[in-house]
């Protein structure tokens, strides 16, 4: 079971938030962002960084999203939600806010979330699918969950490591940090297509690393780790994020550690999905419910992010 490694910072925005598509676009071969807005959007403090949330996709029609429990997330609310039918029971799935826009003489606050797209038809993944296809107008359900990447923990030197499924993540950090901030980010991507420009502090270095079509996912992140000399990392103290297929960050967490000497406590990491896994609903993470300050568990299967 992979950990975080760092005390995580709890969400503000309390309770569920309906919101609506406000539009769609598609960004790339593999990305489809949609825009959320109305609703109870102005109930979302946004936090910056790499603030995910828990998505209820009404798979069953919109009538099923007022039949999610208040605490889906926690242990007791989940069990409620899967009390709900099969069939009729909302698609959950966690995501990341790759950008939040407050209110203004244009238009109300809007939030921004990008799905990559694997698969088609029964191939691929419910919320694959729902994105390809979300309209204007159609609804949905979030939980705020807060962040996994704690800026208490340090801002000023980074080293950011993420699949395309921990793109998003890492183009909100980037964006979030103090314009001194320096280090490098290294994202992998399954096509030069797909590569995306970000804002990004002027001392930290954006490096796409294109994948093979047949390698496993976090490979050409990884051979790249493998690679570095020992002085190519930001200089110490600094806080290392790694996301993304499950073997990347527990692998490069050895790397760092075992090459390059960065101590564990300055490591966090979260394994968003596991290659060849099943794709069950995602189950509540309940320890952070009862002990706060405990590590959480990290979601590892696929369809939590597609």
């Amino acid at each position: 079971m992979l950990r975080m490694t760092r005390k995580l910072v709890k969400p503000t925005t309390p309770g569920l938030v309906r919101l609506e598509v406000v539009r769609t676009e598609r960004l790339t071969p593999h990305w489809m962002r949609v825009t959320f807005g109305h609703g109870d959007i102005d109930r979302f403090v946004p936090l910056g960084y790499d603030q995910w949330f828990r998505l209820f996709l009404p798979l069953g029609g919109d009538e099923a999203l007022d039949r999610i429990p208040a605490k889906a997330n926690k242990l007791f609310g989940y069990l409620k939600y899967l009390r709900i039918p099969e069939g009729e029971r909302p698609v959950m799935r966690n995501y990341s806010v790759r950008a939040y826009r407050p209110a203004g003489p244009s238009g109300g606050a809007e939030i921004d979330v990008d799905f990559v797209l694997h698969g088609s038809g029964p191939t691929a993944g419910p919320a694959s699918r729902w994105a390809s296809q979300a309209h204007e107008g159609e609804s949905v359900v979030i939980i705020d969950e807060g962040l996994r990447f704690n800026p208490e923990r340090g801002v000023d030197r980074v080293l950011l490591v993420a699949d395309e499924t921990g793109a998003p993540a890492v183009a909100s950090i980037c964006a979030s940090l103090p314009a001194t901030a320096s280090g490098t980010a290294f994202i992998e991507a399954p096509s030069s297509d797909d590569v995306l420009e970000f804002e990004a502090p002027p001392g930290v270095e954006v490096r796409w690393l294109l994948r093979d079509p047949q390698a496993k996912p976090g490979s050409a992140a990884l051979a790249t780790l493998s690679g570095l000399a020992a002085d190519a990392l930001p200089a110490q103290p600094l806080h290392a994020f790694i996301v993304g297929e499950q073997s990347l960050p527990t692998t490069a967490r050895r790397m760092l550690i075992a090459d390059h000497g960065v101590p564990k406590e300055q490591i966090s990491l979260v394994g968003y999905w596991r290659e060849g896994a099943g794709s069950p609903t995602p189950k509540p993470q309940a320890a952070s419910e009862h002990a706060p300050d405990d590590e959480r568990r990290a979601t590892t299967e696929r369809e939590t992010r597609a």
